[in-house]
């Protein structure tokens, strides 16, 4: 998982310094879904979701969107076509550590996809928020030589 999970944790540890995360509990009250919503905009250059091959196994990570996970209703995605016609799970929500992927989610397959290696060469992926917006469609290439490196480029 290395740099991908540092980076969004890097992430969450500035919008924690923000007081993005210091939500009283006794309120229960999430962010804005505005910040939300600017959040996935701003990873747009980036990349929502990034491969890696590891262990003989080619892994599609999802760990960006499950930091959004408290205003998320559904992650779509569909490997080699646009069809959406694969889900992932999405993290339960914490309403007092909103951004924050709990080990449940980690430990629990919902941060990450594993396939044989060289199934997929793009990936499509959108987010259905909870209102029922949808977000735009995401496509992201697999990088070529980039050994156990966490990777994806935005068409």
């Amino acid at each position: 998982m290395g740099n991908w999970i540092k980076t969004t944790a890097s992430l969450a540890a500035i919008l924690s310094g923000l007081g993005f995360t210091s939500v009283k509990a006794s309120a229960q009250t999430l962010p804005p879904m505005s910040l939300y919503q600017a959040m996935l905009d701003g990873n747009k250059a980036s990349g929502w979701v990034a491969f890696r091959n590891f262990n003989g196994q080619q892994l599609l990570y999802f760990t960006t969107l499950q930091t959004l996970h408290c205003r998320l209703k559904e992650i779509r995605y569909s490997i080699n076509s646009e069809a959406l016609d694969q889900r992932v799970e999405v993290a339960k929500c914490n309403k007092a550590l909103p951004f924050s992927v709990s080990d449940d989610a980690i430990n629990g397959g919902l941060i990450y996809k594993s396939m044989p290696l060289g199934t997929a060469q793009w990936v499509a992926v959108q987010v259905v928020w909870e209102d029922d917006s949808e977000s735009e469609v995401q496509k992201v290439k697999v990088c070529e030589d980039v050994g156990e490196s966490t990777c994806g480029i935005v068409e």
